[in-house]
């Protein structure tokens, strides 16, 4: 992206390119995509697109950050820091496949097809992104395991992928569905994975941790009363 500073009208025309080129990446994908097409629905030249962005991949990847920006700033924002590491699981399963399927089947699409891709396309470009987006979840495992309530014995990273790994599978069978998932098939998917999940990453133990912090919680409810 250009490095001179912008007008306002200057961010004002880089905002519609991002939202214009969110809405052409969605259906279309990465490869069929084209710089064209987002002038053409903006109304403006192609060179003018290619005075903020140096092309299509540039533009891809910022359209990607600021989705993912949006998907951890949900998550971040809503998750129950105080409430026990399953329910804290259960929320992050379950916005997650909120924002994707509900929100964003296009760029969900897009994000599990290039990040698989061995060609010329976004590939390994997309990987620090994907690792910002995940940070969430690792700091949840992470508090997880201090309160004792998930297993200490598997590194945290392969716990990450025991977490992401079914979740990409539901979300890749839904993109490839004709028929769009509805919130209640989703908190139906969303209600079977967490169980299925707790179950590997409960620490021994790890209810009678979550009821001992539930009865600190409480006790210190009661004394500040």
């Amino acid at each position: 992206m250009t490095d001179t500073p912008l007008t306002a009208r200057g961010r004002q025309r880089l905002e519609a390119i991002v939202r214009a080129s969110r809405e052409v990446f969605a259906e279309k994908g990465y490869e069929h995509a084209t710089t064209a097409e987002i002038a053409q629905r903006l109304g403006i030249s192609e060179a003018t697109v290619f005075t903020y962005f140096r092309g299509k991949r540039e533009l891809c990847l910022r359209v990607v950050a600021d989705w993912y920006d949006e998907i951890i700033g949900r998550i971040e924002a809503g998750m129950p820091l105080a409430a026990p590491a399953r329910t804290q699981l259960d929320f992050f399963v379950r916005t997650h496949l909120q924002l994707f399927l509900l929100h964003g089947t296009g760029l969900c699409a897009l994000v599990l097809s290039e990040g698989r891709s061995k060609g010329p396309g976004l590939g390994q470009d997309l990987a620090p992104l994907q690792r910002r987006y995940t940070a969430p979840l690792m700091a949840l495992l992470a508090r997880g395991q201090q309160a004792g309530a998930i297993r200490t014995d598997v590194p945290l990273r392969l716990l990450r992928h025991l977490v992401l790994g079914p979740m990409e599978h539901i979300l890749w069978e839904a993109v490839s569905q004709a028929r769009p998932l509805t919130p209640a098939d989703i908190d139906a998917a969303a209600d079977a994975l967490v169980t299925l999940l707790w179950g590997a990453l409960a620490a021994p133990e790890g209810e009678l941790a979550a009821l001992r912090q539930l009865r600190d919680q409480v006790g210190a409810a009661l004394r500040g009363v």
